[in-house]
């Protein structure tokens, strides 16, 4: 066996066997597969797809490559979740706080950005002095404590998921329903919780375009938490357009404190956090649908989710106000008038990511000052000359017209 033949029998659309997918992946972790390798079998993948019995084989070697988290020693029902990640998705800073102020155990393990994508780990480093790499103990610690705790993938948890995940980042490998199940569900059963809930985001501003692969992605995960024991319920959201005015990662924590307080109810994020909020309440106390949501909603009103996102802060080292936004800001206004049918959640992704946002080779630094706050949203009526959004501007200076991303139907 060598990685070629293995390669060139996925090239050829053949099933692999477990140990040739154990032989080339756990190969590329040990530094025996080259990366050029492995790059041409995750693109095989990505053309050709995976079998069910090589999604299972995938995402059993991801798990054994490293530790699994216990959590036994944390009482009570363990509730994750996760998005496949979208435009200005700050939602993890939004629900995870909501969940925990109400007596669930949220241990929240999350990635960095794919893309254009922004990453919830970005987000939080963002804020300064914000310690997101906890060990094993000091997140069982933090969740007996505080009842919740958001962590990087630790170094041994899910190892090989995580340098395939950041080859498949720089080599256009990003959006195959085989890889992104594989490389979830691996790292959530790896995690250790007993619930679990998917965000499905779908749209041009998503890694899944079509309801119909949102589908596909859903009854994968749930098939592959039925292996593992792990109930998984999932949820598809709309990704078409951004989510929430801003896209970038300090101004995206800035709105996401601005939910949290109450601001911007029966806004489409607004209603998409108490949706994820209310689904992860209800897999964990069993009570209805609806008597979570009236949980939910009351300690979004009683301040008691925001006092829980800053005790998070808090206890991992954080200081909210010193956030910095980039002092550089340019206005962009709309060069006709009407109503906005749309705005592109792709295009104002690309927009945010030139300007710095976000990594899109090996090695990039991010800027976490930088990005876009809309001013107007879909179905919004606009002036010529009117603010379409600001974008706040570091060191790259060469970035896609805003305005293409707005479609403006006159009246």
């Amino acid at each position: 066996m060598n990685a070629i033949s293995v390669i060139d029998k996925k090239r050829l659309n053949q099933e692999l066997s477990y140990e040739e997918i154990k032989f080339i992946f756990e190969g590329f972790l040990n530094g025996e597969v080259e990366d050029y390798q492995m790059s041409a079998l995750l693109m095989a993948i990505v053309l050709n797809g995976m079998t069910d019995n090589e999604i299972f084989a995938l995402t059993d070697i991801f798990i054994n490559s490293g530790d699994v988290l216990d959590l036994s020693e944390i009482d009570g029902v363990k509730v994750d979740k996760h998005s496949t990640g979208g435009i200005g998705d700050k939602t993890t800073l939004i629900v995870a706080p909501i969940v925990a102020s109400l007596g669930v155990k949220v241990c929240k393990m999350s990635g960095r950005g794919l893309g254009y994508t922004g990453g919830t780990i970005d987000k939080l480093e963002s804020i300064p002095g914000f310690r997101v790499a906890l060990e094993d103990d000091d997140v069982i610690n933090q969740v007996n404590d505080i009842g919740v705790a958001l962590t990087s993938q630790t170094k041994n948890l899910v190892p090989l998921d995580k340098v395939v995940y950041s080859l498949r980042d720089v080599t256009a490998t990003v959006e195959s329903i085989p890889l992104i199940a594989s490389s979830i569900m691996s790292k959530k059963i790896a995690s250790g919780a007993e619930k679990i809930l998917i965000d499905i985001k779908v749209g041009s501003g998503a890694l899944i375009k079509t309801i119909e692969d949102a589908n596909k992605l859903s009854e994968l995960m749930i098939k592959i938490g039925n292996k593992y024991n792990r109930e998984v319920r999932t949820l598809v959201t709309d990704m078409n357009t951004p989510l929430g005015k801003a896209i970038g990662n300090s101004l995206e924590v800035v709105e996401a404190v601005s939910i949290l307080r109450g601001h911007g109810k029966g806004s489409y994020l607004y209603n998409v956090c108490v949706e994820l909020a209310s689904n992860m309440v209800s897999m964990a106390l069993g009570d209805s649908l609806e008597d979570a949501k009236k949980m939910v909603i009351e300690n979004i009103n009683n301040g008691q989710a925001y006092e829980k996102f800053m005790e998070i802060v808090k206890y991992q080292g954080g200081d909210v106000t010193k956030l910095k936004v980039s002092e550089k800001a340019k206005v962009i206004r709309s060069n006709a008038s009407g109503v906005i049918k749309n705005i592109d959640a792709l295009k104002i992704g690309m927009l945010s990511a030139a300007l710095g946002s976000s990594a899109m080779k090996q090695g990039d630094v991010i800027d976490h000052s930088v990005g876009v706050i809309l001013h107007k949203l879909k179905g919004d009526t606009v002036n010529f000359g009117e603010p379409l959004c600001t974008i706040y501007i570091g060191s790259e200076e060469y970035y896609p017209d805003p305005l293409e991303a707005f479609e403006i139907e006159a009246i």
